[in-house]
Formats: structure tokens, sequence, C-alpha cells
């Protein structure tokens, strides 16, 4: 049986001010951290144990990791971080509290900047300290492909194309895995492992800090799902 186990981390300061956060590199809430000892908790009591953890570069991502790793005293797993596993850009809106902008420009509109599949928040321009290019953080990837503004869709692609690429080789040699990322870069990457259509997506919510356990088949297609708790 292969198992999966995906983690999206803690709660964040900027989850909980209501913030967009997006690729703004934020730490983990007092609650954040306890969410994410407690999911490394649940793995080893469950008899979870790791070759390779995959987590993005940014910090409540990789702060979540380690806690989690420091409960499951799993010392000897690589970690491999990238940045295609990121949240979603949320250009413009990153920073804005959400039911401020929902005030602003109507429930429905920030209802479908959030949701919809294939729709862009309002972009970033390059000279915006928001803006990737900006970052250090970013200075060795080719600024072509750092976004001003994503969509879901836009989010996917990516995480998908890394998935595919990078850890669908390493499940296949036999190699126990666990992803801690983001809402939507889970979200994408769900939707990819399940089939979901572009209409279902949208409702899917993936709680802070609770283990998903994904058991594959041969075939790596999903047989069974359940959080752990």
């Amino acid at each position: 049986m292969i198992k999966l186990v995906l983690v999206r981390h803690g709660e964040s300061v900027w989850n909980k001010e209501n913030r967009f956060t997006g690729w703004t590199d934020v730490d983990l809430s007092s609650d954040g951290v306890e969410f994410a000892k407690n999911a490394g908790k649940i793995l080893y009591e469950n008899g979870f144990d790791f070759d390779i953890a995959y987590t993005s570069v940014l910090k409540r991502a990789i702060d979540t990791l380690n806690l989690i790793i420091n409960e499951m005293h799993d010392i000897d797993l690589t970690i491999k971080r990238s940045y295609l596993l990121n949240e979603r850009h949320y250009g413009a809106l990153q920073g804005l509290n959400k039911q401020e902008t929902a005030d602003k420009y109507g429930e429905e509109q920030v209802h479908l900047w959030r949701r919809g599949y294939s729709i862009k928040p309002p972009k970033l321009s390059k000279d915006d300290e928001r803006y990737p290019g900006n970052d250090p953080l970013y200075r060795n990837v080719d600024k072509s492909l750092l976004p001003l503004s994503e969509s879901l869709e836009d989010t996917a692609k990516r995480v998908v194309k890394y998935y595919e690429e990078e850890i669908v080789p390493n499940i296949k040699a036999g190699k126990s895995i666990i992803i801690v990322a983001h809402g939507n870069s889970l979200r994408g990457l769900i939707k990819h492992l399940e089939n979901i259509s572009d209409e279902d997506i949208m409702n899917v919510e993936i709680p802070t800090g609770i283990p998903l356990v994904y058991e594959l088949n041969n075939k790596l297609k999903p047989i069974k799902r359940y959080y752990l708790k």
C-alpha cells in the first residue's frame, strides 16, 4: 500500500488577521505552532516514518514541517524545498484584509478572486515590493517564471508539474513522502489526484495542521483518503 501524506501549514499570523497572504513570508501564529506540533504527534502515534519531505520556500510551511519532524523524532529524512509548492500568489490583494476587500469590491467579486479556478486577482507591478522578483529569496529563479498574480489554475499547473517530475519518481522508487504546503497549492494537487472538476474544486476546504492521508494504488490513483485527528 502506497501512502502519501499532505499537510497544510498551521495557522499563520495573517490567517488569524484574515489577510490575503500568498507569497508574503509570514510566521505561524501561536495556535499554528500548536497545530503543527499536534500533526507531528498524530503522525508519530500512527506509525508514520518518512524518507523525503517536500515543502515550499515560505517559512510558515518550513516551520510547520520542522515542528512535525521534531515531534516524530524523524531525523534521517531528506527535506526538499521549492517555490513551486508556494501558496497561490494573490497579486495586488496580498496584505489586504479579506473583509475590507469584500466591502470595497463586493462579496461576489472577492469570492471569484478567491475561488474562481481561472480568475486572477489584480496584478502587481514589477516595481512593487511584493513582486517576487524583488525578493532575494527568488534570486536564483528566472524572473520570467515569477508571477505578478495567479489563478488557482496557474498554481495547480506549477504544483502538478513539480509533483509529476520530482515527487512521483520517488514514490515509484518506494520512498515514503510527506508534502507540507499551503491551502491553494495543496488544493491544486488534490484536484489532480482526485480528478475534481474546475467547478467543484472551488468548494474543497483543507484544514490547517491536520494530516491528510491518501492511499494510492500501483498507478498512483487514490483508493482511499482520510484525515488523521
